[in-house]
């Protein structure tokens, strides 16, 4: 009997010593000088859900790239189903990794995290369930170089930033250009994370710290979730990380200049993870580590941040919970929305900071003095941190929208989001609030694939028409209210129609001929004398106006009845009294 134990000691040391021979990883195979390809990452995270009850290994949408995204789940019990993981009062953190492969410590932290929390090395409670997209950014992943980022400190060979289209996917979580920001959303909402945090390394000046943090902006995401991330959640990680032999501070935003004097918070519009997040009650960070540091040493802190989330959640769980719930339930009764927020300059915190001595010498290039920084000068001083917003406009809500049934791509887009919404039985005449576009500004170079449109000016008048059956009507009572705010009033810096999705009406469709109108506009004004009062008083203050006859016979036409109803008029119609 003694022999028969001894053995199956021996098999069972074996078995253990050859399952934690499967999964190591590339970075330490290297002692740190590595990072995965693309194929490498996910055979690695399909033989870990194989070995372990804990791991499963999700296939989700198609990316531009050819490839499904994956989405990996680590749960205690097993349980993998999020459905499930709600009903059982679990806090759920979505990591994203990869999103740039050219800054890829968190593809390879992710990984040691998780194998570590497989052989029980670090253990998490079972009031957690951890999601990671193991590489979001595949197009990117596969091409592959040693050769990007010339001002990076490893790993030896990365992936690039741009993914198959050569997008910035961050930059693409409103606009959805690509099918890679469409199979994220989609995660995004199976999973409807209460923490979400996205893997990054920075760049900019040079510093003593390893690892920094943007946070989404507090006055943005408001109400009580906002006092709870500036007052608890934030100060709780730096805190944390402190203990474990980090000085963490916030994400360097001085770029081109020293930031000895301080710096503003990184603004993170809807465009960007964390504040596309934050439009949905989650709780989002962008962890950037310093691109100078050893590659070693990045992947830890990014590790050593990732455990002080995890803990958090553990350690407020139910305070985390009942602030979502209640920020959820309050927005669907919200009538005032702030929009499109600008620095406060009067209102900052200080820091330490721990930087290096900079100065100016002759650049060996061009002869002109060249920034650097003297690594045998460090030193450590309070900074400030401006980082509170005001909303440069505050829109009421109305009951509800209605979008025009031709407009699919923008349907399309609000469907993939969860947008609660119906389509009109019939054919209707309903009273709705119609924006004109009075005036905008395009951006003469594009912007991933883009021309935004910004200064955005608009009149409103009332006015019954004649919707279709088909129509969608988005009613104003749903946990979408703030994103919906977003990008459906034309004036927000993410909008649709800051991302072109209706520069058709920008265009006139309808016209006529100059020399068969002159005949008809002088009729229809002889007929009309307030639109001759209209032209004399254009005529008199507009001296330019008054030299070009086209220009003013084009002003008859667009005061008379045959004037393109669709021209100009924003297609997404505000609803003041339900239907």
């Amino acid at each position: 009997m003694q022999k028969l134990f001894s053995t199956l000691l021996l098999l069972l040391i074996a078995a253990q010593f050859s399952f934690s021979q499967n999964i190591t990883t590339k970075f330490e195979q290297s002692k740190g000088t590595q990072t995965p390809t693309y194929f490498e990452i996910i055979d690695w995270w399909k033989k870990l859900g194989a070995q372990s009850g804990k791991v499963k290994m999700l296939t989700m949408g198609i990316t531009d790239a050819g490839y499904p995204l994956h989405l990996v789940v680590v749960s205690n019990n097993g349980d993998f189903i999020f459905d499930n993981i709600r009903k059982s009062n679990k806090r759920i953190i979505l990591i994203n990794n990869g999103i740039h492969p050219g800054e890829p410590d968190g593809i390879d932290a992710s990984m040691l995290l998780v194998r570590d929390i497989v052989t029980n090395k670090y253990k998490i409670p079972d009031n957690i369930v951890l999601a990671f997209i193991p590489i979001y950014n595949i197009g990117g992943c596969l091409n592959r170089s040693p050769n990007f980022r010339v001002d990076q400190n490893g790993p030896e060979e990365f992936g690039s930033r741009g993914n198959s289209q050569n997008l910035d996917l961050n930059r693409d979580f409103i606009k959805c250009d690509s099918k890679d920001a469409r199979a994220f959303t989609e995660i995004f909402h199976l999973t409807d994370p209460d923490i979400f945090v996205d893997n990054h390394v920075s760049n900019g000046a040079d510093y003593q710290h390893i690892i920094t943090l943007l946070t989404t902006q507090h006055n943005k995401l408001g109400g009580v979730m906002g006092e709870f991330l500036n007052k608890k959640f934030e100060p709780a990680l730096y805190t944390s990380m402190k203990q474990k032999g980090y000085d963490l501070i916030p994400y360097v935003n001085s770029f081109g200049d020293t930031p000895d004097n301080g710096w503003p918070e990184y603004w993170d519009s809807p465009r960007y993870s964390s504040g596309f997040a934050a439009l949905w009650h989650t709780f989002s960070f962008v962890p950037e580590t310093h691109m100078l540091k050893a590659y070693d040493l990045r992947v830890k802190a990014t590790y050593t941040l990732m455990q002080a989330f995890i803990e958090f959640a553990v350690k407020n769980s139910e305070e985390i919970k009942a602030v979502r719930k209640k920020s959820k339930e309050s927005v669907k009764t919200f009538t005032d929305f702030p929009l499109n927020w600008t620095l406060d300059k009067s209102k900052f915190r200080e820091v330490t900071y721990k930087g290096f001595e900079a100065g100016r010498k002759p650049s060996e290039i061009s002869g002109l003095p060249r920034l650097y920084y003297d690594r045998n000068k460090p030193y450590e001083k309070q900074v400030k941190i401006f980082n509170h917003f005001n909303p440069q406009i505050v829109l009421k809500k109305p009951a509800a929208y209605i979008i025009p049934q031709g407009w699919w791509k923008v349907i399309d887009l609000l469907r993939l989001n969860k947008v609660e919404m119906r389509q009109l039985k019939k054919d209707s005449l309903i009273e709705v609030q119609v924006y004109k576009i009075e005036d905008y500004k395009t951006s003469p170079r594009q912007y991933e694939m883009h021309h935004l449109n910004s200064d955005v000016k608009v009149s409103t008048s009332l006015q019954t028409l004649s919707f279709k059956k088909g129509d969608w009507y988005i009613p104003m009572n749903q946990v979408a209210n703030r994103f919906l705010m977003e990008v459906l009033e034309p004036q927000t810096e993410d909008s649709y129609f800051a991302w072109n999705y209706f520069d058709a009406i920008l265009s006139q469709k309808e016209g006529y001929s100059a020399y068969v109108f002159e005949d008809i506009a002088a009729d229809y004004m002889k007929k009309n004398p307030e639109i001759k009062t209209k032209l004399d008083q254009r005529r008199s203050t507009d001296t330019t106006f008054a030299k070009n006859a086209r220009a003013q016979l084009n002003f008859i036409y667009q005061n008379s009845i045959w004037n393109e109803p669709a021209f100009m008029r924003y297609p997404v119609y505000r609803v003041e009294m339900p239907k």
